[in-house]
């Protein structure tokens, strides 16, 4: 169920990624120093309406998520904590603003960056690209009597669409972030053409999102890059480090024709501006 990625400029800024359930909250001692918080879209396991209570609480294949975080979730929580910017598209800025205010952040705090352009922060260039997945916003996280209602009628609230993610780094290295999605054009005539990203992170969850051979697709035949990470596995992709045979991640490597990183929590990865991973793989 790990979602979470941390990014690190040559210049310092670092970048956390769809927080997810299995960062401890803003106190997690891996978090470090935070500057800006990307969410995908505000699905609970991307947004973080519950988390664990301790790192690696529970098992890989189990953890345990026992903390609440709702309403505000754990990515407003660690925004706050860091005093991070929040750099989401759609309609889900003005929702962060209210969240960050309530939480007792600062609302400016929030800054949108839609599909067309790219907005720079602590140098770093961030900009969205199209997911095709959903996006409801569940009642747990708006709360009150409206919240309350929508639960009884079984209806989600509009933050606009989900999104992936394009980063630029100082070194020029350029990274696609998926976020939860299938097979768009964009990848190919935005991504590839446009951005040439060349580290991807991908998701193969399957069934929600792409799953192995979905994602293969798109990194062998419309993207092309350097470098691949497998996100969003849902499911005990390794032990001891090492990939378990039958796994989903263990079908996506050997469908890929770059080479697949297996991210693990405290190991870090140094990729170059060409995307070809330096050190740590």
């Amino acid at each position: 169920m790990d979602r979470a990625l941390v990014f690190e400029d040559p210049n310092g800024t670092r970048i956390l990624y769809d927080a997810g359930q299995t960062v401890a909250g803003p106190t997690d001692p891996r978090l470090g120093a935070i500057d800006v918080v990307l969410v995908s879209h505000v699905h609970g396991d991307h947004i973080g309406n519950r988390h664990i209570k301790a790192p690696n609480a529970g098992t890989c294949a189990q953890p345990d998520t026992a903390v609440d975080a709702t309403p505000h979730s754990s990515s407003v929580h660690i925004a706050v904590e860091k005093k991070a910017k929040i750099v989401t598209g759609g309609e889900m800025p003005r929702f962060f603003a209210g969240k960050l205010k309530a939480a007792g952040g600062d609302p400016a705090d929030s800054l949108l960056v839609r599909f067309g352009a790219m907005r720079t922060v602590g140098g770093v260039g961030i900009t969205t690209v199209p997911a095709v997945h959903s996006n409801g916003l569940a009642p747990d996280l708006i709360g009150g009597d409206l919240g309350h209602s929508m639960e009884a009628a079984g209806l989600t609230a509009y933050v606009g669409p989900p999104t992936g993610y394009v980063l630029r780094f100082t070194n020029g290295l350029v990274v696609y972030l998926s976020g939860d999605t299938g097979i768009t054009a964009e990848q190919d005539v935005v991504v590839r053409r446009h951005y040439g990203a060349r580290l991807v992170v991908m998701n193969i969850g399957d069934t929600f999102t792409t799953g192995p051979s979905e994602a293969a697709y798109v990194v062998n035949e419309l993207i092309k890059p350097a470098s691949v990470i497998a996100s969003h596995a849902n499911e005990e992709a390794t032990r001891e480090g090492r990939v378990l045979p039958g796994t989903r991640t263990e079908a996506f490597i050997k469908a890929s024709k770059v080479p697949v990183h297996v991210p693990l929590s405290g190991r870090t990865l140094m990729f170059d501006g060409a995307g070809v991973c330096v050190d740590g793989c």
